[in-house]
């Protein structure tokens, strides 16, 4: 079984790459991704599916927020999608393949996946696949995650070489009125962890005190945290996770351990 590399541990983790929208540096984009790797600092990054099936680097299900214009990432081709200007910017949405390009081995690569089924359940693996396609060959470290365990599960079948995890958090049912209490408590004990062979965790840095949490950290599981955006909530994440995901502010490259 695949192991998660040191560098994802040694060092944070810039969250949808190293942006700052008030600077004209957007989420997900290749200069963010560019800035990243300038600073040393290993990148979050999200992907979505085009209509003819090539992984998009993007956070999103629908344009609206980060672009001139409406409706699903889905229903759009990789060209199509290319030639979207990202709000505030002279950045365009990227490809995976592109990202790979650009940071050809720098920097780790934390990917994740998004949901493809609407409520985490089993869906048409075509995202994993054209995902598992466009990493063949990659020599740098690289992760995949998702919330939705079959889409982790769908990459231990098609990439078995790769280190996977599972994004988690509380699943408070009112955070998650789309999803049953039954599946909420399921993912919020992280049932599927054993199941899908994940070698990770990367949890909401709000509920890293769950004892679901602290027993996959008792067993050595690297437990990476999200979403960072002050120092002070880096110190106290640190007590738990073994790197922090971040925005908003500059970490240390080399932050204390205990």
């Amino acid at each position: 079984m695949p192991k998660l590399a040191p560098a994802f541990t040694a060092r944070p983790i810039a969250h949808r790459a190293l942006h700052d929208a008030g600077a004209g540096v957007i989420e997900n984009s290749l200069t963010a991704i560019n800035r990243a790797v300038r600073m040393g600092y290993g990148i979050e990054m999200d992907l979505q599916l085009s209509a003819d099936g090539v992984p998009m680097v993007f956070h999103d299900d629908t344009l609206d927020r980060l672009t001139n214009t409406t409706g699903p990432v889905h229903s759009r081709t990789a060209q199509s999608l290319c030639d979207l200007q990202l709000k505030g910017s002279e950045d365009h949405i990227p490809t995976l393949a592109q990202v790979l390009e650009h940071v050809d081995g720098a920097v780790p690569l934390l990917i994740e996946l998004k949901d493809q089924s609407g409520g985490l359940g089993p869906t048409d693996p075509a995202l994993e696949a054209a995902t598992a396609e466009a990493l063949k060959g990659y020599g740098g470290d690289v992760a995949v995650m998702s919330f939705n365990p079959y889409m982790v599960a769908a990459m231990a079948e098609l990439a078995p070489h790769l280190p996977r995890g599972l994004t988690t958090c509380g699943y408070i049912p009112s955070k998650w009125p789309h999803l049953s209490p039954e599946t909420c408590t399921a993912l919020r004990n992280i049932v599927a962890f054993d199941q899908v062979g994940a070698q990770f965790i990367s949890h909401d840095w709000t509920d890293l005190g769950s004892p679901r949490v602290a027993e996959l950290r008792a067993q050595g599981v690297p437990i990476l945290c999200w979403t960072i955006t002050q120092a002070q909530d880096e110190a106290q994440a640190r007590l738990i996770a073994d790197t922090v995901t971040f925005e908003g502010y500059l970490p240390p490259l080399d932050p204390p351990h205990d």
